[in-house]
């Protein structure tokens, strides 16, 4: 083997598709980010009593600091602690019983809005500089509208018995709410990337 085969070979090491204990501790960190985020209280907006809260921001915080798979486990992990008991859903909920109330479709959408933010912020970092904020913006916003109040809606109408108007009508109230904690979540990410330039990058190279 050659030494340009071997220097090839060894520049890709098996262990990069492989989550390090580096890797666990980020996971079990942020996922305790969100839990602490909803016990902050919440304000409950319209007939319905579904809260504004802070976890949308650590579920975008996740997905833009740690991408698709960790901000997926993290955020997966938070809802799997409360589904099985721990009260660290807003208001102190927990229990399967969640999933039969008007929040359902958001707790549902937070570890797969935290994955989608994940990988739209991979591939922005990997490949702009310029205007990179207003780009990660971009992929909270989408990852918000279409998942997050796509599902929540779904869950208003499934739970609440709601048609898709009056859903889509209960959940705007969190529309700009939603807005300044994405780019909250967009400062404080790129203020992390900037100091820990290898938390997110090194996983997409």
């Amino acid at each position: 083997m050659s030494q340009t085969n071997a220097a090839t070979v060894q520049h890709k090491p098996t262990s990069r598709k492989r989550w390090t204990a580096t890797d666990l501790g980020l996971i079990a960190v942020f996922a305790a980010l969100v839990a602490a985020s909803a016990i902050v209280p919440g304000i409950p907006v319209g007939a319905l009593g579904v809260p504004i809260t802070l976890v949308t921001l650590t579920v975008m915080l996740s997905g833009l600091v740690l991408g698709a798979g960790r901000g997926f486990a993290a955020v997966g992990l938070y809802v799997l602690l409360g589904l099985a008991g721990l009260p660290i859903f807003s208001g102190g909920r927990s229990g399967l019983g969640i999933l039969a109330t008007p929040s359902a479709g958001y707790i549902i959408a937070f570890p797969l809005a935290a994955a989608a933010t994940g990988y739209l912020a991979a591939v922005i970092i990997r490949r702009t500089v310029k205007f990179r904020a207003l780009w990660l913006f971009a992929a909270t916003m989408v990852s918000s509208i279409v998942i997050i109040h796509g599902l929540g809606v779904v869950g208003m109408m499934v739970n609440a018995k709601l048609d898709f108007a009056k859903a889509v009508l209960a959940d705007l109230p969190f529309v700009p709410g939603d807005i300044l904690k994405n780019v909250l979540a967009v400062i404080i990410a790129m203020a992390i990337h900037k100091a820990f330039p290898d938390v997110l990058v090194r996983r997409v190279k």
